[in-house]
């Protein structure tokens, strides 16, 4: 029994680096076989097996490689060529001014989604797909509520600077709640046309990559920055994560058209299902938006009366 446990281990308890090779081996094989077409079976069933093997080795060696990352951190964090950058204008303010490193990330964020819906236009213009013309719009209208927002907390200053940013933040929810209209539109119109997004050859792995990295850094940067009780900040992770939850939506939407087979009721079910599920939490979302800034707004009044 002992014996087993030892070679279980050995197969699928491996250290950082050879999970990681092998992981990214794996999902990029089975990817490759699906993204081509490859139907040879015996190349199917190995980039199957071997995906499948990348998954078990990425959940055990999760822990060693959070370990791994923690000790590459430390030691760049230590290394002299970071110590000099800290002690710079700019490095001392990004290390220790929380809202400025916040303000950094939001931009990142804000310069990706802008490549996110450059491809989303050209797609549309190019495949003639009216799909993807009118999610681009949503992305753009997103785009400009976070630059609003941003460019507005980055000027207002002095003690009414909180109820400024509550203003925004509320105004923030009633916008998402009017513009959650269209997007109900968007998905009626799905279901009913059964119709929906389709990403041509390996551009829709691009798109799912996009797709699981905005979700996850939307709900980390959510939990993450609500304690610094910037309202700005939080109307735009909020931001942030409907554009990540839409991008959910129309990744499924092209799944389902391109491995969903010939199924139309399921394929019906699920996007109506999804979209509905997408519609109620931003419906959810802009209205407690709305009357968490409105519960501060009143409060901060009558504190200053």
């Amino acid at each position: 029994m002992n014996k087993f446990k030892f070679i279980l281990k050995k197969i699928f308890f491996l250290p950082p680096l050879p999970t990681v090779l092998l992981s990214v081996f794996g999902y990029a094989f089975v990817l490759s076989v699906a993204a081509f077409d490859i139907k040879i079976p015996i190349i199917q069933y190995m980039s199957y097996i071997s995906s499948a093997y990348a998954l078990i080795i990425t959940i055990t060696g999760f822990p060693y490689f959070i370990n791994f990352i923690k000790s590459v951190k430390q030691y760049i964090n230590e290394h002299y060529l970071m110590k000099k950058i800290r002690k710079t204008a700019i490095g001392e303010r990004f290390f220790n001014d929380i809202r400025f490193r916040t303000e950094i990330s939001l931009y990142q964020g804000l310069f990706i989604n802008l490549i996110y819906i450059t491809i989303k236009i050209f797609s549309g213009i190019y495949y003639h797909s009216l799909w993807f013309i009118s999610i681009a719009i949503y992305y753009i209208l997103l785009a400009i509520m976070r630059f609003l927002l941003l460019h507005n907390g980055k000027r207002r200053s002095g003690k009414n600077k909180i109820i400024t940013e509550f203003r925004c933040y509320k105004y923030c929810g009633i916008v998402l709640l009017i513009m959650n209209q269209a997007l109900a539109v968007i998905v009626i119109l799905m279901v009913h046309q059964n119709k929906g997004f389709n990403y041509p050859g390996i551009l829709i792995y691009a798109m799912a990559m996009y797709a699981f990295y905005s979700v996850i850094t939307a709900v980390v940067n959510i939990v993450k920055f609500r304690k610094h009780g910037s309202p700005i900040m939080s109307a735009s992770k909020a931001i942030n994560f409907v554009g990540a939850i839409v991008s959910i939506l129309s990744l499924e939407t092209a799944m389902l058209a391109r491995f969903g087979g010939d199924d139309e009721n399921f394929r019906i079910i699920m996007t109506g299902t999804t979209g509905g599920g997408v519609c109620t939490v931003v419906i959810l979302m802009a209205i407690y938006m709305i009357i968490r800034a409105t519960k501060n707004l009143k409060n901060l009044q009558i504190n200053n009366s």
